[in-house]
């Protein structure tokens, strides 16, 4: 599959974008909305005018129509076709390139066998769940062998639990065809289960391009360190094994318990809104259980932003508006605070 270039793209939104994917990588364009993630896809695909150039295995592409880019583009929308039943929605792109009805038959096998969905093709798009939708609009992407796959926040409208299994098995099944491909979320939690590397957008503008536990542990910069929500990064002076998977590490006079099979372990990390908050003591094992005090609150629409002094450290956390003022919180109020074990980050 080819290594895509994009080199000193630019329109109305993307601005002097130099990016360059590798073979059958999966690389994670990531951001809030409006940083022009969607219009780099409609860029690499060829639906909208850029400046500068695209290439593929170092051949230029720009002046190839969007029917010859070989590329196979899952929208947002997902767009499958209602009045099609699921086989007709799987070969459609095939069909239309007047493929040999063994070839189509054979795709087709191949993605019933890939994407679990032959069980689903005499049914109608309104008779299937949203993640069977899902698997179905994959299916078709797919079915025309492409080079290339873009898809746009596919598992978006998904609940937790369905996104968090398809996003999984979405992975599996590019990995296996070793597709180059490039997926847009604005979920950093979704970037990171995905992506073999990501790439920061903001305001039309690349920020970093690195794995996801480098982007985590080392953001480049203001905007990138806002946009992951200034994760709380602890170094570690010292760690033992516990055993079970187990160490405790010593981070400036915080005791922190953690999962860790590997040597070295010299930074601990968690995002503020994954910190268990209380005036009163929580009930339950002392692991990971802090003491201190709330020296800053910051309030947003729903969210309270704070900061806890502990030792030497300050801790930040985020809690719901409703639950900070029904503990009857502010600056100055001594508070418990958990870490808890299955939030936490190393490196």
């Amino acid at each position: 599959m080819p290594t895509i270039d994009l080199r000193n793209i630019s329109n109305f939104i993307c601005r002097a974008i130099s990016l360059k994917i590798l073979s059958g990588e999966l690389l994670v364009l990531l951001g809030p909305t409006g940083a022009g993630k969607t219009t780099l896809l409609n860029i690499i695909s060829g639906l909208i005018p850029y400046e500068g150039s695209i290439l593929f295995d170092d051949e230029p592409i720009d002046k190839i129509p969007v029917s010859r880019r070989g590329i196979g583009y899952l929208f947002q929308g997902l767009a499958l076709f209602p009045h099609l039943d699921v086989r007709r929605n799987i070969i459609y792109g095939l069909s239309a390139t007047k493929c040999g009805s063994d070839v189509i038959q054979a795709r087709l096998t191949q993605m019933c066998s890939l994407l679990q969905v032959g069980h689903l093709l005499e049914r109608y798009p309104k008779d299937l769940s949203g993640g069977e939708r899902q698997r179905v609009a994959l299916a078709r992407s797919l079915a025309a062998a492409p080079r290339v796959l873009l898809l746009d926040e596919p598992f978006n409208s998904l609940d937790i639990k369905t996104r968090k299994y398809l996003r999984l098995e979405f992975k599996r099944i590019v990995k296996t065809l070793g597709l180059t491909t490039i997926f847009v979320t604005h979920d950093f939690k979704e970037a990171e289960e995905v992506g073999d590397r990501l790439a920061v957008m903001a305001s039309g503008s690349l920020e970093q391009v690195a794995t996801p536990r480098e982007i985590f542990f080392s953001p480049n910069g203001r905007k990138v360190a806002e946009f992951l929500g200034s994760p709380n990064i602890f170094t570690c002076d010292s760690h033992k094994a516990l055993g079970n998977g187990l160490v405790e590490a010593n981070c400036g006079g915080l005791s922190i318990i953690m999962v860790w099979e590997h040597k070295n372990l010299d930074k601990i990390s968690i995002s503020p809104e994954e910190i268990y908050v209380s005036r009163h003591e929580p009930p339950g094992p002392s692991i990971n259980r802090f003491s201190g005090t709330i020296v800053e609150e910051i309030c947003h629409d729903s969210v309270v932003t704070i900061t806890i002094r502990t030792g030497s450290w300050h801790v930040l956390a985020k809690m719901r508006k409703e639950d900070f003022v029904a503990e009857n919180l502010k600056a100055g109020s001594d508070v418990f605070f958990i870490l808890p074990l299955r939030h936490l980050k190393g490196t």
